[in-house]
């Protein structure tokens, strides 16, 4: 496999995250307020989410900022539920309700905060979606739990393999999905984890409307199933998943799909999760981040809807810019930069802007020729101010055309 784009990307991804960390000094600032520099003495500046201001418009609390509690107690639910609108190529006008619940299993001040989402996505192409995700950390970090369930009916477009597909090309293939993943991990260091776990995916009633070359050629059965263990290997300095602020994230995770455990063939596969996060400036509420995801068949033969693909990274967030499955193949590179800066100074208004760039390998000679670039911006309202929980809107867009809204509960990466 030719691994040029591989080298440069990476190359490029380490070159960027080296010099900015000489450049900026640690963060200070408390994860609760913000200090305004511009003068000499320090004003400290309350922060609000979106039930502070329903609460305003109500008239139901009269409280002074000095008086407004911005502590966590241990085990107490930081509840955040919103329903939310959007519009993607793929999926036509969506509609969902998105619900996150955070808390601390132990003492705030030595453990990391533990998250559970779930949601009901119903879109104007007869998409459902019903996930719950769980990342829960216990006492003192010594073991994280992941857990992925999701069911799917999905009916949804493919365009074939490699990076050269056209929109010309959509065969609409409809499938129902259950996923069932899930891993613990324990600490064998500061911030180090190694783990294994279980993942399950089945996928029947898949039927193909129209006929895509690719498709026909490379197979596409009634009825798949991924099964195997996984082995994990992750570094997590970040304190807050849900929003990072500064810290760095590298997750290795090798698959082993086997035909004893009722997969429909044996593959394997290798998923490098790397996320870096820099407040800058120091001490201020905005942060530069960045996202390599490369996704890697190592060896046997996937099902076609379980390859590496646009969008279906474990929290479908890859490739903001173009329709979810635009590009599909064996292999798959990500790069992605954002800047996450604050609108008003109570942290209740940020936007962001991004650059986005994928490569798919073609097939099926599995080389790397051709990458494809996207970009946007987007706006966060605080959902909670305790969790730093924030519902993002981002309009994305990419080469020839390709665009889309997108509506979520949670930062990107």
């Amino acid at each position: 496999m030719n691994l040029r784009i591989t080298g440069i990307l990476t190359s490029i991804f380490y070159l960027i995250i080296t010099g900015l960390n000489a450049y900026c000094r640690p963060f200070q600032a408390n994860e609760n307020t913000v200090q305004d520099n511009a003068d000499s003495v320090a004003k400290v500046v309350v922060q609000k989410d979106i039930m502070d201001v329903l609460r305003q418009l109500k008239k139901k609390e009269k409280q002074s900022p000095a008086k407004v509690d911005t502590t966590v107690k241990t085990g107490k639910l930081l509840f955040s539920i919103i329903p939310a609108f959007g519009y993607t190529l793929s999926s036509g006008f969506i509609g969902s309700i998105n619900v996150n619940s955070a808390f601390y299993s132990s003492n705030p001040k030595t453990t990391r905060i533990s998250s559970i989402t779930t949601n009901f996505i119903y879109t104007q192409y007869k998409q459902i979606t019903v996930p719950l995700q769980a990342n829960i950390w216990t006492k003192n970090n010594n073991y994280n739990i992941l857990i992925d369930w999701r069911f799917f009916k999905y009916p949804q477009d493919t365009y074939g393999l490699g990076p050269n597909t056209e929109i010309s090309n959509a065969s609409k293939i409809d499938y129902s999905h259950l996923r069932l993943h899930q891993s613990v991990l324990k600490e064998i260091g500061t911030s180090f984890f190694i783990g294994i776990g279980y993942l399950f995916d089945r996928r029947w009633n898949i039927k193909e409307q129209d006929k895509n070359a690719d498709v026909q050629e490379y197979g596409l059965p009634p009825t798949s199933v991924s099964a195997g263990p996984v082995a994990t290997f992750l570094y997590d300095s970040r304190k807050n998943s849900i929003n990072p602020e500064k810290g760095f994230y590298t997750s290795i995770q090798f698959r082993s799909n086997m035909k004893r455990l009722k997969s429909t063939s044996n593959w394997q596969s290798l998923i490098v999760d790397i996320r870096k996060y820099i407040n800058l400036p120091a001490g201020s509420q905005n942060t530069l981040a960045f996202w390599n995801y490369n996704w890697l068949t190592v060896s046997g033969k996937p099902p076609y809807l379980d390859l590496p693909s646009t969008g279906w990274d474990p929290t479908n967030n890859l490739g903001r810019g173009y329709i979810q499955g635009r590009f599909r193949s064996l292999n798959l590179l990500y790069l992605e930069s954002e800047y996450r800066f604050a609108i008003t100074r109570n942290g209740l208004l940020g936007g962001v802007v991004f650059g986005n760039a994928q490569s798919v390998s073609d097939y099926p000679s599995n080389n790397f020729t051709k990458v494809a670039p996207g970009g946007g911006l987007g706006l966060r309202i605080k959902v909670n101010k305790k969790s730093r929980a924030n519902a993002a809107i981002d309009y994305g867009f990419g080469a020839k055309g390709s665009r889309g809204l997108f509506v979520s509960l949670g930062e990107v990466f």
